[in-house]
């Protein structure tokens, strides 16, 4: 349920928002940098890294969600490496991060 109402206000804050893009959440030099350092990719569009950006936000946003789930399961209101590990292993959507977040 916490995680349906999490996409309700994700979907609602999109509608919503009016986007400043030249003050990003995140740097979008850094975006670039991960977006050519795919060996096929050649060119950039100028609006990409804005919703790539986007794009991670929202990312953050649902793993740091889930990782509260699993904190205040526990009674705290700290998040830590583990409550994220666990949260993650919890979905399969993010089984490509294995190698990255330890178990």
């Amino acid at each position: 349920e916490f995680l349906r109402s999490f996409w309700q206000r994700q979907v609602d804050a999109a509608e919503q928002e009016t986007p400043d893009y030249r003050h990003p959440p995140l740097p979008l030099a850094r975006i670039k940098k991960v977006m050519k350092s795919d060996p096929d990719v050649k060119m950039i569009a100028a609006d990409a890294p804005i919703l790539f950006c986007k794009a991670c936000e929202i990312f953050i946003s649902e793993i740091t969600a889930r990782a509260f789930i699993i904190a205040d399961s526990n009674k705290r209101r700290t998040l830590s490496r583990a409550d994220i590990a666990k949260a993650l292993s919890k979905s399969d959507q993010f089984d490509f991060l294995i190698d990255i977040v330890p178990r």
